[in-house]
């Protein structure tokens, strides 16, 4: 697998970002990274429970993307959630207890791992079987396009960020969405997070078109191939594609190459890929990248990075001694939020 890939060694140092900026993404990702090992401890302790799927060393593509959102912007997930939910500014909190399935969680413990969900931050939730929910995020971009050209909405476009794996990219769901898309040209970006693994399956062995990217010639519009590894390429496709869909020009597919740094779940052993391999990625590990970035262009010294990571590792204390102290669902409202309630 990856010997057909070029992997860079440095981000690129063509990006006009300031500081500040640079900081936040960083932060975020590192938030990502700490809250999935923190899980990892906590589901070999019994506290979780179910499939957990972690998203160790996808971070760019997440604080790649979501961050260049607005509040009023969609995410739709897909059940390695966790991170894409704290991208979009879930609190670590109410995700934590949710995966505790304490009645605090964002999902009021219901949903667990595959099901994370928040309308107060827009985002649409984890499924649990690939493909779900392309036809969903499909459907919250032509809410935003019927508000604008029926309603009469004054607001600029509200665009939707639909992440998949490379797995789903096989799947009809993904071609019929793409195809809806471009018609009505929704203000929807596809966002591949080809991490070269489907389960056990390695992508070039599944697909008889490997370059998922080249898909979106079939539809008419734009695909591009990005380094997922690197969060300031991602973040500068991510913003040319969301100008883009929020001008009213349409979707966008983007393949973010990537890869996950633990076995498809906690319940996979991780025995198929070649140790060859993993090391060949964890040397890029883009939280890594973006540090040894920020330190030898003088945007932060050690003292800075040292601050942020005391402040990700008490946010994340935070977390799980809120969702230790929550409260269980109680047996009595075991039917509540099946319908909507009455506000």
């Amino acid at each position: 697998m990856v010997d057909n890939i070029i992997l860079p060694s440095k981000l690129s140092d063509k990006h006009n970002i300031d500081t500040d900026t640079m900081l936040g993404l960083y932060e975020d990702m590192l938030l990502g990274r700490n809250f999935e090992d923190m899980c990892a401890q906590m589901y070999y302790r019994g506290k979780m429970f179910g499939f957990v799927h972690l998203y160790n060393g996808q971070e760019a593509v997440s604080t790649g993307i979501i961050k260049v959102l607005n509040d009023k912007d969609y995410v739709c997930s897909t059940y390695r959630d966790h991170v894409h939910a704290l991208s979009k500014g879930v609190p670590a909190r109410l995700v934590m207890a949710e995966l505790f399935g304490k009645e605090t969680g964002c999902s009021h413990g219901r949903g667990g791992s595959m099901h994370i969900f928040s309308s107060k931050h827009n985002f649409l939730g984890g499924f649990a079987f690939i493909g779900e929910g392309i036809p969903v995020a499909t459907g919250a971009a032509f809410q935003s396009i019927y508000r604008n050209q029926v309603l009469r909405d004054s607001e600029v476009l509200r665009v939707t960020a639909c992440f998949f794996g490379d797995g789903t990219s096989n799947n009809g769901q993904f071609f019929e969405c793409l195809n809806m898309a471009v018609l009505w040209k929704l203000p929807i970006i596809f966002v591949v997070e080809n991490n070269q693994w489907a389960i056990g399956m390695a992508h070039n062995r599944a697909s008889s078109s490997p370059e998922i990217h080249r898909k979106a010639n079939s539809f008419g519009l734009p695909g591009i191939e990005v380094d997922g590894m690197d969060v300031l390429a991602v973040r500068e496709v991510a913003t040319k594609a969301i100008d883009r869909a929020r001008n009213g020009e349409g979707p966008t597919l983007i393949e973010a190459l990537t890869y996950r740094f633990r076995g498809h779940s906690l319940a996979d052993p991780d025995e198929l890929r070649s140790q060859k391999e993993k090391e060949a990625w964890l040397a890029r590990d883009p939280i890594k990248l973006l540090k040894n970035y920020l330190i030898s262009n003088a945007l932060a010294d050690e003292d800075v990075i040292g601050q942020i990571e005391a402040k990700i590792r008490s946010h994340i204390d935070d977390a799980i001694d809120f969702a230790l102290s929550s409260p269980e669902p109680q047996v009595k409202d075991l039917k509540r939020y099946l319908f909507a309630e009455d506000l």
